[in-house]
């Protein structure tokens, strides 16, 4: 299934469109309107404000069911846990539809639980095109995840990073900067050696 990039600007997360699921909604409404028809989920990757800004306009264009993990759903409507305060906005104040936890299978895409950036971190893998939607753990010129934020943990992200590795992966669809849409593999092993070493 294709992987349809939605470029974020600034601070502000990427977005991906696979089949009827929206991932995460840093893009702003004109992106994502093109694709409005399609889109039955919305699915937040984690907790963190620059991942949802857009979540609310996303909603009320696609009347689409909102999923997220539970241990990060509260990000969806406190300020504090969304660390929304830090763009000078607050959270979309829109609670989840519905939880998703590791193994379950949404529109083709199978959810896979990552915590270490955050701890209800999810990414999202197509074993058909081999493509993973990493979020923010790990990004396509092998780089990972912060781990200084409030429920970070540098041993559950090198954990499931390792996870991760164990994937047959082409593309690394990633939160922020550009995806790497080939050797997926060789991108998660650089971010497992470069979080291991300390890089």
């Amino acid at each position: 299934m294709p992987v349809r990039l939605l470029p974020g600007h600034g601070q502000y997360a990427n977005s991906y469109v696979v089949n009827g699921v929206l991932i995460d909604t840093g893009t702003t409404p004109m992106a994502i309107e093109h694709h409005k028809r399609s889109i039955k989920y919305i699915i937040i990757t984690h907790r963190h404000y620059d991942h949802m800004a857009y979540l609310s306009d996303a909603v009320r264009m696609t009347g689409a069911e909102v999923l997220i993990h539970e241990k990060d759903a509260l990000g969806l409507t406190d300020d504090l846990v969304s660390l929304a305060g830090g763009y000078g906005a607050h959270a979309p104040g829109i609670p989840a539809t519905r939880f998703i936890e590791e193994g379950d299978i949404i529109d083709g895409l199978e959810v896979i639980y990552t915590p270490g950036h955050t701890i209800g971190g999810i990414c999202l893998y197509d074993e058909v095109s081999k493509s993973l939607i990493s979020g923010d753990t790990v990004f396509g010129d092998g780089g990972y995840g912060r781990y200084d934020l409030p429920t970070g943990d540098r041993d559950a992200l090198i954990a499931s990073i390792e996870r991760l590795i164990d994937l047959r992966v082409d593309g690394v669809y990633c939160g922020h900067g550009a995806p790497a849409r080939e050797k997926g593999g060789v991108v998660i092993n650089k971010a497992y050696q470069n979080i291991t070493m300390g890089l």
